[in-house]
């Protein structure tokens, strides 16, 4: 019987079964196998393994590069939510494959936790997420883009980062022939239009871009409740910090996140301005992602359920975006 790849990464790093007291796959992610592993000596980790045999995106290359860029990064700066990386190998010609293999978190995702939580717990959350968040941004990268590199070396400017991140999303909406409310052509050029914007970012900071509540773990009992972890950091890139409020207020408003936003002045040094240019950006961020929605549902699979929600919800929310991005400032 051939040997499944968790199992394989755990004998990799000399862990005989009978110092195994549990086991359990983490579900929620589309990507990656996750496993929790708890061991006699009282070690929790989480081990994770990428597909064998990648059909993903074009981003999506080594992303386990990331994920251990993200952590080691997050935690040099003293962020104690994120995980500890315990072993990784980001080689996938390794005889185990690549893999990470990581502390566990306490708490539970926090959309799932929502419902214990009074209006209290949720402004001291909200701040809480945004001290984090904040702490997170004052981290400089040595260039911008992935720190994987799927398009080649990390860039000297963000414009230029980020030209080849849309560059290649839709790229990959051709390959796969995905459905968008306009044109390829018509949407890139739209894009590069406004990319001016982006020559305003001069520092390349740690950006999560995943921080939906399904990746955000809530732990304690109420009056008490605390973020218990930021996970789930491989989808992260060396750019503008504003870039996060995308997903921090994942189909809402940042603007209308104030125990967020105080929170983040707080450890960033100042209050977050909403300038022209600012929401702009944010415009051209929101674009990215909602690309990334629509798109990746092809290599993913997804059924029908699946296309049908991600086209009603995400493909209008395209649209406002890039008529955004196409207003003159």
């Amino acid at each position: 019987m051939p040997v499944d790849t968790t199992t394989a990464v755990l004998e990799a790093l000399g862990i005989d079964a009978r110092e195994i007291t549990s086991r359990a796959a983490l579900t929620g992610g589309t990507y990656n196998t996750v496993t929790r592993v708890s061991l006699r000596d009282g070690s929790d980790w989480v081990v994770k393994v990428p597909p064998a045999h990648s059909t993903g995106m074009r981003y999506e290359q080594r992303l386990l590069t990331n994920e251990v860029t993200f952590y080691e990064a997050a935690s040099a700066r003293g962020v104690e939510a994120v995980p500890s990386v315990v072993h990784s190998e980001l080689d996938p010609r390794a005889p185990a494959g690549a893999y990470v293999v990581m502390t566990a978190r306490p708490g539970r995702p926090w959309h799932e936790a929502a419902d214990g939580l009074t209006a209290g717990d949720t402004a001291r959350l909200r701040n809480e997420f945004g001290r984090i968040v904040g702490r997170l941004h004052s981290v400089t990268g040595p260039g911008f883009g992935y720190p994987a590199e799927p398009f080649g070396p990390l860039s000297r400017t963000w414009r230029e980062a980020f030209t080849a991140m849309t560059d290649a999303v839709l790229a990959d909406a051709e390959t796969y022939g995905a459905r968008l409310p306009h044109p390829v052509d018509r949407i890139r050029e739209t894009l590069r239009a406004a990319s001016g914007e982006l020559d305003e970012v001069t520092r390349p900071a740690l950006v999560h871009f995943d921080l939906w509540q399904g990746n955000l773990l809530v732990t304690g009992e109420p009056g008490a409740h605390r973020i218990g972890g930021i996970i789930d950091g491989e989808r992260m890139f060396w750019g503008d910090p504003v870039a996060d409020l995308v997903s921090t207020s994942l189909f809402g408003e940042p603007e209308a996140d104030p125990d967020f936003l105080a929170g983040y002045a707080a450890t960033a040094g100042g209050p977050l301005g909403f300038t022209p240019s600012v929401r702009r950006r944010l415009s051209l961020y929101r674009s990215y992602l909602y690309l990334i929605m629509l798109t990746e549902t092809v290599p993913r699979g997804a059924g029908p359920e699946a296309r049908a929600w991600t086209w009603k919800e995400v493909a209008p929310r395209l649209e406002a975006a890039l008529e955004e991005v196409a207003r003159p400032s």
